[in-house]
């Protein structure tokens, strides 16, 4: 039985209702069991709110002492919170820090097997001394882990970034031929490792308008991203581009690649939450642990209203399992790879290839 980790976020904002709504209904504990790292009285203040009266759980005193099939409690903490849905305060950015370092050290003590993170807002969470940008930058700065990739992920495509949570401004400095190439790299290796992908076949954006048009509308791609991708095509990585980004998602091209790398924030999320706003999944990839969180954030403007839909939240809980297995098919077979005659050998040829 797959342990699944689950951080509260906000306590203001919608994340206790789509948990509540995405583990309402029990048939779906088949192979994984959620345990919640947070508050008793938040979550009963947020199902009497919403009225939702199908949602049960037990209470643990800690991850060991799990029931499975069930959802699981830890009680983080015990005070009398003032719970003010839609306001952004640092009590929100406190309990949402306090649940999200519980639920971590666990994960990083091997009592949970993967972890799902509810919406956090990072104006709260720096209130209560976050230096972080993300909650996938703690993740990575815990795991002291150099190479993180934020890959968004749905039925329709996979989009990573080069670039994450930065001014614009700054987006052109951050580029050179080794990131990219390090993302190219990362995000090759999690196709395999975390999606099941034999071959993955990567289409890389260029920065600039119509992919810069030969230097005529900026130089990044020929100075950085062109170099990048021939490096990994010498790699044997199927690594193509750079493409526009604007007909790329206009177009069939779409369905011809599994994974999209683009450079900054913007440029790929936006035509993926176009997409897949509903459904889509954020992965870290590149942490030694697995962990998923749905593809929006706080949504103040709607939180303890009954409004907010579950449907991201409930996919970041089957992606986690997903990957979590496909991790150790992985692993088994590379595990006792066949050896390779002298000819293979010499050309360095992965066994899985």
């Amino acid at each position: 039985m797959i342990k699944v980790g689950i951080t509260l976020g906000d306590i203001n904002g919608i994340g206790p209702e789509i948990i509540i709504k995405a583990l309402r209904d029990s048939r779906m504990f088949t192979e994984f069991t959620p345990i919640i790292y947070g508050s008793g009285r938040v979550l009963s203040f947020y199902k009497k709110t919403l009225n939702e009266e199908e949602f049960s759980y037990q209470t643990c005193k800690s991850s060991l002492e799990f029931i499975p099939k069930k959802v699981n409690l830890i009680n983080v903490w015990n005070d009398e919170v003032k719970i003010e849905p839609g306001v952004i305060n640092q009590t929100g950015g406190k309990y949402a820090l306090l649940s999200l370092q519980n639920a971590v050290e666990d994960l990083a003590s091997n009592k949970l097997d993967v972890l799902v993170t509810a919406p956090v807002c990072k104006e709260a969470l720096q209130k209560n001394g976050f230096n972080f940008p993300g909650q996938t930058e703690f993740l990575a700065d815990y795991a002291h882990s150099q190479q993180v990739l934020m890959i968004m992920c749905s039925e329709q495509c996979k989009v990573a970034l080069v670039t994450t949570h930065i001014p614009i401004k700054e987006v052109p400095n951050k580029i050179s031929s080794e990131i990219v190439f390090d993302k190219i790299i990362c995000f090759e290796q999690s196709l395999k490792k975390d999606f099941g992908i034999i071959r993955p076949k990567i289409a890389v954006f260029g920065l600039n308008p119509h992919a810069g048009e030969n230097g005529k509308i900026g130089d990044e791609e020929e100075k950085h991203i062109i170099p990048a991708i021939q490096k990994a095509r010498k790699e044997n990585v199927l690594a193509f581009g750079p493409f526009p980004a604007d007909s790329f998602f206009g177009s069939k091209q779409i369905q011809q690649y599994d994974g999209i790398l683009a450079m900054y924030h913007d440029q790929g999320l936006t035509a993926f939450k176009a997409l897949s706003f509903e459904d889509g999944v954020n992965y870290s990839a590149g942490l030694p642990i697995v962990r998923t969180s749905p593809d929006h954030g706080t949504a103040f403007d709607i939180a303890g209203k009954n409004l907010a839909s579950e449907f991201s939240f409930r996919n970041a809980i089957y992606l986690a399992v997903d990957i979590y297995k496909n991790r150790i098919h992985f692993k088994e077979l590379n595990k006792n790879p066949l050896p390779l005659n002298n000819d293979k050998a010499d050309k360095k040829v992965s066994p899985i290839e």
